[in-house]
């Protein structure tokens, strides 16, 4: 009975998007935009079978372009083509590091390095909240979506599985946030650099990343200290696989060198080949010998990232030709608005019009995924390790301090540094 009530709930709230969808489109709402915002609609409300209602909405969408519209670079197949080939770049770096990063994660887990954990953090909240710090940290220097990974296999040991779905919105946040003021440190950022923004003039994304983190942070740890608190008995501090740590960190600097060198001295390279996604996967079967990767775990990563590819080949399709004009209320939107339109896109499109303050974009668009499960790389990933994250409605409810937390940090940078543009 409770299934049958639950089914007839979705299917209204999906007909009321449906009608909001036709009413967007009377008022002269563009309909890629509309079906775009069903797709979003779908996956939000039957949560249980995302990667389908994302494959159906990026079909239908491909559909009408194809029917009707076109593409910018032109109509029919042809244009298809065209289209999927400029986005390719793009779509097979976070194939490469979706897969790769499930399998590091494994092998952090794998070292018995988690089990060391109740001896190094305190107990309580502020452990909790030391563990989000950490992840905060690493995500300045490793990719996000490992850090948010890495975040999420600590948390399950010290937390004996028992993760309250707050926290683990806390955990991606607090990945999100580390790496916007890190060239590094999320996708959004290497573009930026990749297109001429100096590194420094990102760096002061962190005034805001940083009570962003104090107030989420906060929050998320008192949420799981009531519901589960850190377990410091009964965990047997198993000895460290060393070599699965070095594998760990191998691949990381791969990844990292592989971006670091081919922007600086190949800037034409990271546009026509996948560099950082190929060196995390290539590193990993290299260092197989070493210690054996959970190569079981492919299929279900493959599908985690093929929806998470769909969002984004879905966003690339709409017609979005500029953004309202650069100023600090832009940005303040565009971070709501990349909690459900792929930030990739979004920062394109900014990176062409120029005369932002790249710090406060960084920030915006890099923290806003994080309201929303599926609004950052990060998120889908953490999610596939955690299922019952894979629900809208309880992320916005236990994550609401996500939201909060990144108006705050938003409105402490303006206060202190203000706005900043520069036109690279």
């Amino acid at each position: 009975m409770n299934d049958t009530r639950w089914l007839t709930r979705e299917r209204g709230l999906f007909a009321g998007a449906l009608v909001i969808g036709a009413a967007a489109v009377g008022l002269g709402v563009p309909i890629e935009f509309a079906l775009f915002g069903l797709m979003l609609a779908g996956v939000a409300l039957f949560h249980e079978h995302p990667l389908q209602v994302a494959l159906t909405g990026l079909a239908v969408i491909v559909a009408y372009k194809l029917a009707v519209t076109g593409f910018d670079t032109g109509s029919g197949l042809t244009g298809l083509a065209l289209h999927v080939g400029h986005e390719w770049v793009t779509l097979a770096n976070l194939l490469g590091l979706l897969l790769g990063f499930a399998l590091l994660a494994q092998h952090f887990e794998d070292s018995h390095a988690p089990t060391q954990l109740p001896k190094i953090l305190p107990s309580g909240a502020p452990g909790a909240f030391l563990l989000l710090a950490l992840v905060f940290v690493l995500s300045s220097f490793l990719d996000n979506i490992a850090a948010a990974l890495i975040g999420g296999t600590m948390a399950r040991a010290v937390f004996r599985g028992r993760v309250h779905i707050g926290y683990l919105a806390a955990i991606v946040a607090a990945s999100n946030a580390g790496g916007s003021g890190s060239v590094v440190g999320d996708t959004t950022t290497t573009m930026m650099w990749i297109d001429g923004v100096p590194p420094l003039e990102v760096l002061h994304a962190y005034v805001a990343a940083a009570p962003a983190l104090l107030v989420c942070g906060l929050v998320a740890a008192l949420q799981q200290q009531r519901h589960a608190p850190i377990v410091k008995d009964g965990i047997e501090a198993l000895p460290i696989d060393w070599p699965r740590i070095g594998i760990v960190l191998a691949t990381l600097l791969a990844a990292i060198a592989a971006n670091v060198v081919a922007n600086l001295y190949f800037p034409a390279v990271p546009e026509r080949v996948p560099v950082v996604g190929l060196a995390a996967f290539l590193a990993i079967v290299v260092l197989t010998p070493v210690r054996r990767p959970a190569w079981t775990l492919l299929p279900g990563a493959f599908k985690n990232a093929v929806f998470l590819l769909a969002l984004v080949l879905a966003a690339s399709l709409m017609p979005v030709d500029e953004l309202p004009p650069p100023s600090w209320q832009t940005a303040l939107g565009l971070g709501f608005v990349s909690a459900v339109f792929d930030n990739i896109p979004l920062t394109a499109l900014a990176l062409a019009q120029g005369n932002y303050d790249w710090g406060m974009l960084a920030y915006a668009v890099g923290y806003g995924g994080s309201m929303i499960w599926f609004g950052s790389s990060a998120g889908v990933a953490l999610a596939h390790s955690y299922p019952e994250a894979k629900s809208v409605a309880r992320w916005l409810r236990h994550g609401w301090h996500v939201a909060l937390a990144y108006v705050v940090g938003f409105f402490v940078l303006r206060a202190m540094l203000g706005w900043q543009p520069v036109n690279h």
